[in-house]
């Protein structure tokens, strides 16, 4: 069974509600930027939880369930603002590699991939870290959606430039907070 066959049998058997024949398509976009620290660094800054505040715009509460924050199998508790509107889902670590972040080998790519259940939808993030210069690294985020529910649908299918704008203002915020020590909570736009 190829990869993504096996995620989308996983993404059946958690399916907050029965799938449909006629489904709505998974939303899908991958965004990507460099941040200029090494590999390592970054790595390090993204999995240390008591970073997330300052980063991830919007962040209410991010607390473990279960397991330990950020490794592999935790799940967590999540709850975001935005706007007016408060959104609580699940995180789910399904992906972590290597284990451990001090002293990555230089030909290694750093995964980091998480499952978040929300009412109406289900997202798949999957960072990808590789060294593109000494100095710098290239972060990749592969994102994809899938909605149910008709007011999720709605939202997946008259507004998903939203979603990307929202993962690049996400990924343009952690370079900021990485590079030159900015917190999102004390900005002024």
């Amino acid at each position: 069974m190829s990869s993504a066959e096996e995620h989308d049998e996983q993404y059946k058997a958690r399916c907050p509600t029965p799938r449909r024949k006629r489904t709505m398509r998974p939303m899908k976009y991958t965004v990507s930027l460099e941040i200029a620290l090494p590999r390592e660094k970054v790595a390090q800054l993204l999995a240390d939880p008591a970073h997330l505040p300052k980063w991830l715009r919007g962040l209410v509460l991010h607390e473990p369930l279960s397991g330990e924050h950020g490794q592999l199998g935790t799940q967590s508790r999540v709850v975001m603002q935005m706007g007016q509107r408060k959104m609580e889902c699940t995180e789910t670590i399904t992906r972590r590699e290597p284990a451990d972040l001090r002293e990555i080998p230089k030909a290694s790519v750093v995964h980091f991939d998480r499952e978040i259940v929300g009412e109406g939808m289900w997202s798949a993030v999957r960072d990808r870290l590789t060294e593109a210069g000494p100095e710098t690294t290239l972060w990749e985020c592969e994102n994809e959606y899938r909605f149910s529910g008709l007011l999720m649908k709605l939202v997946g299918l008259l507004m998903p430039g939203a979603f990307r704008k929202q993962s690049q203002q996400h990924m343009q915020d952690f370079k900021t907070f990485a590079e030159q020590g900015k917190d999102v909570r004390e900005a002024t736009d």
